[in-house]
Parts: structure tokens; sequence; C-alpha cells
């Protein structure tokens, strides 16, 4: 077992290099069997999330290599047999195999997949998707059993633009036959990031980033090489450290539109922030406002920043609310932070944080993954040591966060005990 120990006060100053993007990365290494051919994903992130993907891969007889950051994937020899619940649960982006097999083979078993636990994450959606395109779908408990004697083009209108749902039927269209429209898209840059793999493969998406995607189904798609974009959650999550404790903080390797949203908020609460093609540079500030956020799709505040971010509005002035409407239990951080000093109170779906507050280390728990990276966040700027339990869910999503913000003057270490 892992535990983080911080030791809070420290001023952040040097680069940090932003790694590849976890939610396009976990996406894109599932797409990649729909190719009857080799493909190469470069910037591929170094976390646990990987490895569990690739046992999924290596259990379906999928050849993989990876060296450092790139990683060759050859699906030619697989077998579509059930993937079993003790590999499915370990991540919830594993269902993105149940819709590429699908794609490919016409049918596919598999059990429902895990995640971390902040809410109801149905996958009625992609289920939605799967029957328009002409799919049966069998539930058995908690295991799928998904097929079609034919897959179809059809219009599919999502009832809210989930990013899950949006990928899940694109990767079942792409063989299917003739036309398929998805409408209420999500338009996330890690959807542009999967459909510009597939269309290098061979498959013809259009409208990717917007709310109508149109999709003509292929026959076959070969090899290809793609780049994996960077992790803008990453990015928004040493962004928010800077604005903590950073005394000119460069955050590199970003694409700083697609965090857009976070900068304007920091910029609205008086954080002094220098924005650069593919970097910022932030110098923490005394004094700064209270502000208001409510969490949307893409290009609005994204629900994973929700949580590193609320370290930053106990430092605020005034009261700050801040409302979920993504997910309904994304609040587990908050008992903690309230422990460490902070002063929230819960109201549903919106917390109201009251500052600024003094925050004090303390032994806290992570819950799950963007609630680890707020109590990282919170220890950096606490007065004292923070001892951080269940750290498997940091590890997760963020390629060498020990080494990264060590390198820019946090005390930060990982102990087994």
């Amino acid at each position: 077992m892992k535990r983080i120990k911080i030791e809070g006060g420290h001023k952040l100053t040097g680069s940090i290099k932003i790694s590849g993007a976890k939610n396009s990365a976990v996406a894109l290494i599932p797409a990649s069997i729909l190719s009857d051919g080799e493909v190469t994903i470069d910037n591929i992130p170094n976390i646990s999330d990987i490895d569990s993907l690739n046992e999924i891969l290596e259990y379906l007889g999928a050849k993989v290599a990876k060296d450092g950051l790139v990683m060759k994937i050859d699906s030619s020899s697989i077998v579509n047999k059930e993937i079993p619940e003790d590999i499915s649960k370990k991540l919830r982006a594993s269902y993105y195999f149940m819709s590429s097999l699908l794609g490919k083979y016409k049918k596919v078993e598999m059990y429902f997949p895990g995640g971390c636990s902040i809410g109801a994450r149905p996958i009625d959606q992609t289920l939605k998707g799967y029957r328009a395109l002409g799919a049966t779908v069998i539930e058995e408990g908690n295991k799928y059993t998904v097929f079609a004697d034919e897959l179809k083009g059809a219009e599919v209108y999502l009832d809210m633009p989930s990013v899950g749902a949006t990928v899940n039927t694109i990767l079942v269209a792409v063989r299917a036959k003739g036309v398929t429209t998805i409408e209420n898209a999500a338009k996330e840059p890690e959807i542009v990031n999967v459909a510009t793999f597939l269309n290098n493969m061979g498959a013809k998406i259009v409208g990717a980033g917007t709310s109508t995607i149109k999709i003509t189904g292929v026959d076959h798609l070969g090899g290809c090489y793609t780049e994996v974009i960077p992790d803008r959650i990453e990015t928004g999550t040493y962004i928010i450290a800077g604005a903590l404790c950073g005394d000119k903080l460069r955050v590199e390797n970003i694409i700083p539109e697609h965090v857009d949203a976070l900068i304007n908020k920091l910029k609205e609460m008086g954080v002094s922030i220098k924005e650069e093609s593919d970097a910022v540079e932030i110098t923490a500030t005394d004094n700064i406002k209270r502000v208001n956020i409510k969490t949307l799709g893409y290009p609005g505040f994204p629900t994973d920043l929700q949580q590193p971010i609320t370290p930053l509005l106990t430092q605020c002035n005034g009261k700050s609310i801040l409302e979920e409407t993504i997910y309904e239990n994304r609040f587990q951080n908050v008992p903690y932070l309230n422990d460490m000093g902070a002063n929230i109170e819960i109201d549903q779906r919106k917390i109201y944080i009251n500052g600024p507050t003094k925050l004090v280390g303390k032994e806290v728990t992570a819950t799950d993954l963007r609630a680890g990276a707020c109590l990282v966040l919170a220890g950096l700027k606490a007065d004292g040591i923070t001892t951080i339990d269940n750290v498997e869910h940091i590890l997760r999503g963020y390629e060498n966060i020990i080494g990264k913000l060590s390198n820019v003057g946090a005390k930060i270490e990982l102990d087994e005990i």
C-alpha cells in the first residue's frame, strides 16, 4: 500500500511538462483494435490506467510493444472472447473495448466497467447508440452481450452530450453500413483526437468537436500513426498549483485554448497568469477574489477540475459558489478539506466555500482520482505535513506526479506502508 506525504508551504518555481492526455489515450488504445494492421500511438502517458488497458489487449491476443512514450499495437491476431469482470472493472474506459469489438466483429461479451465512484455513471446512452445501429443488447446482471447480424448507419440523438457515449457510437459506426449521424454529441478535444486517429486509419468522420458528427462506414481500416494530445486536466491541475504556491511556475507542452474556462476564471480571481503559444506562467497572488463556478461539458468549466480548484477557492476573499452539474457524488473531498481548516458547506449539487481560511496538514484519503488531486494541492498550500492514503487513484491519472512537483520545489514523497 502506498501513501503520499507532503510538507506544505514551499514555493513552486521552474517548469512542469505536461504528459499525453489520459482521457484520450484510454480511448485511442481500445480504438486501435478496429484496425486490420499495426498502429502507432505516440505520447502515451505512463499511468496505471494504460497498464490496465494493455492487460485487456494482451488477453485478447493483440501484439503490444511499448518503447518510452510510443506504443505499437497489432490486432491482426485478436480473438474476440468474453472480457472477464476482474479486468474490465479496473477502469471505466474498458467499455471502449466493448464498442470496438462490436464494431469489428458484430458481437461482444463483457462486464460493466469500473472506475471512480463519483456518482451514477450509467451507460444507457452508449446502449442507445448500439440499438440505433441495429444491435441487440442482453443484460444479465453486470454482464452485457451485444450482437448484430449487420450494423447499419442511423441517426443517434444523445439525451446529454456524453463523452463516453459519443466515442462509443463513433467506434461502432466507423465499420457499419451507411451513414451515422450523432446529434448533441460531446465536443471535448479528446473526441477530436480519437476521430483523427480513426480517419488516419481510413475512416470517414466529419464534425468531431461540434455537436453534429457524421460517420460514413467503411469495410477496412489500416495501420497508421497518431499522437496523444496534451492532458488538459493535468494542465489545469498544475496551473491551479501555481495559483496556490507558484513563483513564476511554467506549465509547458499545453494547448492553452483547451483550458480557456479555467484561465478565464483565474483571471477573474486576479491570479497572475501569462499565456504563451504552448505554455503558461503562474505566480500566486494575495487577496484573490471570490468567484462562482458551474461545471459544464466542453468548452465549459470541466467537472474534472472542480475538485482540484476547490483548495484555491478556500483562499479567496468572500464566499465562492461551485455547482457540479455532471456527477452527483463529486464532493467526497470536502470533509477532508474542512478537516484541514476549510469552511465549506455542501448543499445538494452546490458547495459554498467561505474564505480565506488557513489550511493545516492532516491525514486524509483520496476517494477518487480528482479528489486525490485536490488533496495534493491542498497539501502543497497547507502548513505542516499532509499524508494522503489510497493514492492508487492519483497514480491512475497523473504521470510522475511526485517527480514533477519535486522538480519545481515541492516537498513531496511516495511512501510504501
